[in-house]
């Protein structure tokens, strides 16, 4: 990382009046309740598409609307199941789904059915028009050079190659997980190398657990923003935020910079706790950029924070700052 310009997010979001702020947009929210790790795919007709993590981590669901808000009375379909035993059999986490060269992919996380967190990244396709109908084949599993736990895999294109980010446990043991970067040779199959993007390292990325997890990318203002979460699903999570010049050379380290502080977080006064795996689209207007992310609208929790099912999909827009850096507005309402 170049650690000469990481405090350049916390001083613009300061210093630096809005660009063009956006009109005024209220959400329904919860968009969705008991649906984490939520991702929304707007298609060029302007359907959105949700799916997301269901709290019995047993299936995969989509949901669609034509506009945000719409989504909160959709009706959600069951796509795929997880399997009784083997692999795919258990946890079945923050599924996301693409759209490439014609056809419809989910990216998600599974454990076994006998070794629940031997967790590792699978791919289903469908050729179907709409996601919604047709056939969900398992696509396989999206093999890393490292075979390690693994989850949250998320694809982009830039300069017309295809790219994979995912969190993984890359060191063994208590070091958590890392954010991955790897060049692809189609949806299911990584070219290498596999570059490491950040680590925890923040005391805001380790609390109670070690971790970066859940990127999201957004490409704006000639360069490509990569937000992420860390630290435990309780109040403790949070959003980090890398980001790297779009002429630069993805697959250098070195050319990524990070934020030191998280730019999304818990706020006590707005009842918003552990906010955090976001996903980015825009508005109706097609302009406006719009968080789905989930969080809670209490911070006392009974039990493990896996086994609480309240983290609920919530929608916000994203402002952006005259240097062209994206602004969460922490201190603002939804």
């Amino acid at each position: 990382m170049k650690l000469l310009r990481i405090f350049t997010v916390v001083i613009m979001a300061i210093v630096y009046p809005l660009q063009n702020h956006s009109q005024t947009f209220e959400f329904d929210n919860p968009i969705a309740e008991q649906r984490a790790d939520p991702w929304v795919h707007k298609t060029d007709d302007g359907i959105y598409y949700l799916i997301a993590t269901v709290p019995e981590y047993d299936r995969i669901v989509i949901r669609n609307a034509n506009s945000i808000n719409g989504l909160k009375e959709a009706k959600e379909k069951e796509v795929w199941h997880k399997h009784k035993t083997g692999v795919m059999g258990h946890h079945i986490w923050a599924p996301e789904l693409h759209k490439i060269d014609g056809i419809w992919y989910i990216y998600f996380a599974a454990g076994e059915a006998e070794n629940i967190w031997n967790i590792r990244m699978w791919v289903l396709s469908n050729p179907s028009e709409d996601p919604m109908k047709g056939a969900w084949t398992e696509a396989g599993q999206i093999k890393t050079q490292k075979e390690s736990f693994s989850l949250d895999a998320t694809t982009f294109v830039h300069k017309e190659k295809r790219y994979l980010i995912w969190a993984q446990n890359v060191r063994g043991g208590s070091h958590g997980t890392a954010l991955v970067l790897s060049e692809m040779k189609n949806p299911t199959t990584l070219t290498g190398p596999e570059v490491i993007l950040t680590e925890p390292e923040f005391s805001w990325e380790k609390m109670k657990y070690n971790v970066n997890e859940g990127p999201a990318v957004i490409m704006k203002n000639e360069k490509i923003f990569v937000t992420y979460s860390a630290s435990a699903t309780n109040h403790n999570y949070c959003m980090g935020l890398l980001w790297i010049d779009a002429e630069a050379d993805l697959l250098d380290a070195s050319n990524w910079h990070k934020s030191p502080g998280p730019v999304f977080y818990t706020n006590e006064d707005l009842k918003r706790y552990g906010p955090g795996h976001n996903s980015f689209t825009t508005d109706e207007d097609g302009k406006t950029t719009v968080m789905i992310y989930h969080a809670r609208d209490y911070k006392e929790i009974q039990g493990h924070e896996l086994s609480d099912k309240n983290r609920a999909t919530r929608a916000r827009v994203v402002e952006w700052t005259e240097k062209g850096y994206p602004d969460f507005m922490q201190n603002t309402t939804d």
